[in-house]
C-alpha cells in the first residue's frame, strides 16, 4: 500500500526552505523507520564478528573462516549498485522493504547451517539482502535531507541508531553464544528486522528522483563480469598457500580477464553496473580509493580482534565482546562529534586525515597487544579506532553525495559502500591467507621441535585454542603421548598471536595510505544543491 507523504502546499515551503522535503513530524518517523533498518545490518555484522570463533570452532572448518564474511561482501559489491540505481529511477521504498524480507530469510537459514559451506551460502544470500538494503537505504537520507548540513544534524539520530547497535552488538553475540549457542546471534536479527520492516512500510516515503517511464535496463553481464573477478581475485589469495603458484595464478589471470572486459563492456553499455564517468570525476574518484582502503582496515579490524582476544588470548566470547564494543561504540560518538565539527571548519576534508591517522593509530596499537597488556590499554585502543571511524565512514558519504549531484545519488552512495566491501573483501582474504599460513607455519615448527607432528591435524586448526572441550581432550591424548601438552598449545596461542598481529600491521598500512590518498580530496563546500521536482507517491 502506498503511503501518501506529500505535504500539504502550504508546508511545502516551509519545509524545503528548512533543507528537508517534509515536516518536521513525517521527517522524524521517516528517519525512525530507516534508522531501524540500518540496525539490521549493523547489529548482524557485529553480533557475528563476536560469535564467529565459536561457530567456526562447533562446525569445523577454519578454512571458511574468512568466507562467512567475504561472502557476503561478494554479493553485496554486486547488488548494492543494482539496486542504487533502480533505486534512482523507482523509488527507494519498495526495495528496502524487499531486501529486510530477504535479510530475515538469509538469517534464519544462518541460524540453522549444519556445516561450514551451508553457513557461507546462507550468508552470501544474506549479502544480496543487505547489499539490496545498502544500496537503497542510505540513499533515502539526502532524498529527504537535500541540504547537507541539515542532513548532518538529522544522521546524528542514524548514528545514534547505528550506534546502539554497534554497542549492544559485541557483547550481546557473546552472551547469547555462552548462553544459547551461536545460533541465537542470526535470530536475533528476526525481531529486529520485523520492527525494521513495519516502521519502513508504514513512514518511509516513496520518493523518486528522475521520472522514468520505460524498463530500467539491468546490466547483468557486468555483475556477472564483476562476480567473476573478485570471486577469482578472492580464490587466488586464499588458494596460493595450499594449491600452489599455478592455480593462484590461473585464478589471478582470469581475475584481470575478467576486470578487463568489465571495462571495455562498460564503455559500451548504456547504463552500466560500473559508471565509467563516476571514476573520471576527479572529485568522486580519491574518495572511492579512500572507501577502499577503508573498508581493508575496518573490517581486518572486526573480523580478527575477536580472534585475537578469544584464541589468541584466551579470553571468553562475552569479554572479547566487552573489549570490542568501546571500537563500535565510539564509531557512533566519532560521527556525533564530526557532525558538530565539519560544518564549523574552512576544510571539512581535514576530518578525513584526522580519522585515518587514528585508526592506523589503533592498528599498529593493536599489532604489539599482548595477552599481559592492560584491558584498560586495550581498550584505549578499540576507543581510538572507533573514532577514526566515526571521522572517516559519514563524512566519505557526504562527500561523495555532495559531488555527485542529486540526480546521481544512488549510484554515488552504492559505489562508495560497493568499494568499500570490495576493501573489506580483499582485505578479509589477503589477511586471512596471512594469519593462516603464519599460524600453521609457527604450530609445525613447536610441534617438529617436540617431535609431536602427529597432532598437527588437530592443532594447526585453531579452533582448538577457542573450542574448551576439544582442547581438553587434547591435552588429554598429548600428556598420553608424554609430550608437554600446556606448552604445546601456548606455543600454539602465540603462533596465533603473532600471526594476528602480522594481519593487523597490514590493515595499519592500508589506513597510512588513506592518510596519504586524503591529499587528492578536492576542496568540499557542504551548500544545497538546487533541488529537482521529487515525485512522492
Amino acid at each position: 500500500m502506498a503511503v501518501n507523504t506529500r505535504p500539504a502546499h502550504d508546508e511545502a515551503p516551509k519545509s524545503q526552505d528548512s533543507g528537508q522535503v517534509l515536516p518536521f513530524r513525517e521527517s522524524l518517523l521517516a528517519m525512525l523507520g530507516i534508522a531501524f533498518v540500518v540496525m539490521l545490518v549493523a547489529l548482524d555484522q557485529t553480533v557475528i564478528s563476536t560469535a564467529l570463533p565459536t561457530v567456526v570452532a562447533e562446525l569445523q572448518g577454519f578454512e571458511y573462516y574468512a568466507w562467512v564474511a567475504t561472502a557476503y561482501f561478494l554479493t553485496s559489491v554486486i547488488t548494492v549498485p543494482i539496486f542504487g540505481r533502480l533505486g534512482d529511477f523507482h523509488g527507494r521504498k519498495p526495495y528496502v522493504l524487499a531486501s529486510i524480507v530477504v535479510f530475515l530469510v538469509a538469517s534464519i537459514l544462518c541460524g540453522m547451517a549444519t556445516s561450514m559451506p551451508f553457513l557461507v551460502a546462507a550468508r552470501a544470500l544474506q549479502g544480496i539482502g543487505g547489499g539490496m538494503l545498502v544500496g537503497t537505504a542510505f540513499a533515502c537520507i539526502p532524498d529527504l535531507f537535500p541540504d547537507p548540513r541539515v542532513r548532518l544534524r538529522w544522521q546524528i539520530m542514524m548514528s545514534t541508531a547505528f550506534g546502539l547497535a554497534n554497542a549492544m552488538g559485541p557483547s550481546l553475540g557473546g552472551i547469547l553464544t555462552e548462553w544459547f549457542g551461536w545460533r541465537a546471534t542470526f535470530f536475533v536479527n528476526v525481531p529486529v528486522g520485523l520492527i525494521g520492516l513495519i516502521f519502513a512500510w508504514r513512514y518511509v516515503p516513496h520518493l523518486r528522483q528522475q521520472k522514468h517511464t520505460g524498463p530500467v535496463r539491468i546490466d547483468w553481464l557486468g555483475a556477472l563480469l564483476i562476480a567473476v573477478g573478485l570471486g577469482s581475485l578472492q580464490l587466488s589469495v586464499e588458494w596460493l598457500p595450499e594449491r600452489g603458484a599455478v592455480v593462484a595464478l590461473g585464478l589471478l589471470a582470469v581475475s584481470i580477464a575478467a576486470f578487463a572486459a568489465l571495462w571495455q563492456w562498460s564503455r559500451r553499455c548504456e547504463s552500466p553496473i560500473l559508471p565509467l564517468e563516476m571514476f573520471r570525476n576527479p572529485g568522486l574518484a580519491p574518495l572511492f580509493v579512500l572507501g577502499v582502503l577503508g573498508g581493508f582496515a575496518m573490517f581486518a579490524l572486526l573480523l580478527y580482534a575477536p580472534l585475537l582476544f578469544q584464541g589468541g588470548f584466551g579470553y571468553s566470547p562475552k569479554e572479547a565482546g566487552l573489549l570490542v564494543t568501546p571500537l563500535v561504540v565510539c564509531i557512533t560518538l566519532g560521527s556525533i562529534v564530526n557532525g558538530r565539527i565539519i560544518t564549523r571548519i574552512p576544510q571539512p576534508s581535514s576530518m578525513l586525515y584526522a580519522g585515518f591517522a587514528l585508526l592506523a593509530l589503533a592498528l599498529l596499537g593493536l599489532s604489539q597487544a599482548t595477552r599481559s597488556m592492560h584491558h584498560n590499554v586495550l581498550l584505549a585502543i578499540m576507543l581510538c579506532a572507533g573514532f577514526g571511524l566515526g571521522f572517516v565512514l559519514p563524512n566519505l558519504t557526504v562527500f561523495a553525495q555532495q559531488t555527485a549531484g542529486r540526480a546521481n545519488l544512488g549510484i554515488a552512495t552504492a559505489m562508495l559502500q560497493s568499494l568499500r566491501m570490495v576493501g573489506g573483501m580483499v582485505g578479509t582474504a589477503i589477511v586471512g591467507t596471512l594469519v593462516t599460513r603464519s599460524y600453521t607455519s609457527g604450530v609445525t615448527t613447536a610441534l617438529a621441535s617436540a617431535d609431536a607432528t602427529s597432532f598437527a591435524a588437530r592443532m594447526t586448526d585453531p579452533q582448538i585454542l577457542i573450542d574448551k572441550t576439544a582442547q581438553a581432550e587434547l591435552l588429554t591424548n598429548l600428556q598420553q603421548a608424554g609430550h608437554n601438552g600446556a606448552l604445546l598449545l601456548e606455543q600454539a596461542r602465540l603462533s596465533l598471536v603473532n600471526a594476528i598481529h602480522l594481519g593487523l600491521l597490514l590493515a595499519a598500512l592500508a589506513a597510512l595510505v588513506g592518510i596519504w590518498r586524503t591529499r587528492r580530496v578536492p576542496p568540499i563546500k557542504l551548500v544545497r544543491a538546487p533541488d529537482p521536482a521529487m515525485a512522492a507517491d
